[in-house]
């Protein structure tokens, strides 16, 4: 009877019985595998929808953030853009300044706004030479009604909001990283300022309605290892001596194709060796006037040949003539919507003062305004960029723009000991040495 038992269940009497049970079985498995996988994929779709959330929902708090964060925007920022760019004289224009609390712009702004020319200026306040200074020059700016904008040129979204809420007339484009020497120490700063921050200034003006008229600031540093005096604007510029240099020659070609391709009306301005009142500390004569009045030595070059080195010294109210006058004869723009229309005015002109003074020339000078003589140090011109002189041939800027400068360099440097005195608080211990 046992034996019949596991027989049965060995062998079953009813035949297919085992296929048709272990088809269930299987039957079964299979559903449960599909159940399980169905499970599994919706699981996986509600970690995806989760994730997505979470991602979006970051996003959103890093854009938030940076936006409330923004030194710029909201109604009031673009109230105070509209008061500053508004235009007081018939026929006036409606002028963004970068780099407006530097040297140069900060002068070229006065003298657009005192005119009654609505000006908004731009700069990113960095730390190449003491910020104290360019914040002591924004304030000199809000004094006159001028608002500037804390932000880099490299922001194309700053730039955009700029143009959307202003529509200006023109461009005066002088932020830049200055200087010969230091393109040694930080090489990136110029390429970053010089190179892409005037391609970003360039894409926002070509898509601006209206594309505005641009003036920027080249140098005479282009004209490099150039030995042909005075420095024409017909002369080679194809051997710069520094990174900086090149990176002004870079400017040319490049604005040079944004005129072509879109229309943009460019006029570039050589600037040779700017000096005066609120000038820039890492300047020669800038530097030698604190070192004589602080009884340290200042080190004056000479070329390899032992020759004295000569600059075409430029005072600041002459360079400002010159900048608006290229900002008055400046045509407009025949680009819209970022095509071009027809063929737009570009041109190029030297800025300086057509008088060359060697460095102990100047020298000689500040002793006599500081009434102190200078403890100097005399040693070779180091390879870092430097040329032994400049000398500007202004005749087309003359021509053109009515260019003349009239102030020499003894007379400029006497009214820049005047401010350097006054600012730095010398006039009491020293008296006044003007």
């Amino acid at each position: 009877m046992m034996m019949r038992v596991l027989e049965d269940e060995l062998f079953p009497s009813t035949p297919g019985k085992v296929k048709i049970e272990r088809t269930h079985a299987a039957n079964r498995q299979l559903h449960r595998c599909f159940a399980s996988t169905s499970t599994l994929f919706l699981w996986a779709l509600l970690l995806i929808a989760l994730t997505a959330s979470y991602l979006s929902f970051q996003s959103f708090v890093d854009t938030s953030s940076r936006y409330f964060t923004a030194s710029w925007g909201g109604l009031h920022w673009e109230r105070q853009i509209r008061a500053s760019a508004a235009v007081r004289r018939e026929d006036g224009i409606a002028v963004l300044v970068t780099g407006a609390a530097g040297f140069v712009g900060t002068h070229v702004s006065l003298a657009l706004r005192r005119r009654g020319d609505g000006v908004v200026g731009l700069d990113n306040f960095n730390a190449y030479y003491d910020p104290s200074l360019k914040k002591a020059r924004k304030a000199l700016l809000a004094s006159h009604g001028v608002f500037v904008v804390e932000g880099d040129v490299n922001d194309a979204r700053l730039l955009a909001k700029l143009f959307d809420t202003v529509p200006f007339t023109h461009v005066m484009h002088l932020a830049a990283q200055a200087g010969v020497r230091y393109a040694i120490e930080n090489p990136a700063s110029y390429v970053h300022s010089n190179v892409a921050g005037l391609v970003t200034l360039l894409e926002a003006c070509k898509s601006a309605d209206p594309q505005p008229s641009v003036v920027w600031a080249s140098s005479s540093s282009v004209y490099g290892l150039n030995d042909k005096v005075p420095f024409s604007e017909l002369d080679g510029t194809d051997r710069p001596a520094s990174l900086y240099a090149a990176t002004k020659k870079a400017g040319e070609e490049i604005t040079h194709c944004y005129n072509h391709i879109y229309g943009l009306s460019i006029t570039g301005l050589r600037f040779f060796t700017v000096y005066g009142p609120w000038g820039r500390p890492d300047m020669a004569y800038f530097s030698f006037t604190r070192n004589i009045l602080q009884g340290k030595p200042i080190t004056v070059f000479r070329g390899r040949d032992g020759t004295d080195l000569a600059r075409d010294f430029t005072y600041i109210d002459d360079v400002v003539k010159g900048c608006v006058a290229a900002l008055d004869t400046a045509e407009a723009s025949t680009g819209s919507g970022g095509r071009k229309r027809s063929p737009a005015q570009y041109r190029i002109y030297n800025l300086g003062n057509t008088s060359p003074v060697t460095v102990p020339a100047l020298v000689g000078i500040l002793e006599r305004h500081l009434k102190m003589k200078a403890k100097k140090n005399v040693a070779e011109m180091p390879g870092n960029g430097d040329v032994p002189f400049t000398h500007a041939n202004i005749s087309l800027a003359r021509a053109e723009l009515g260019y003349k400068p009239t102030t020499n360099l003894e007379t400029g440097l006497k009214k820049f000991v005047k401010w350097y005195l006054s600012y730095y608080g010398y006039s009491r211990r020293v008296g006044n040495k003007s």
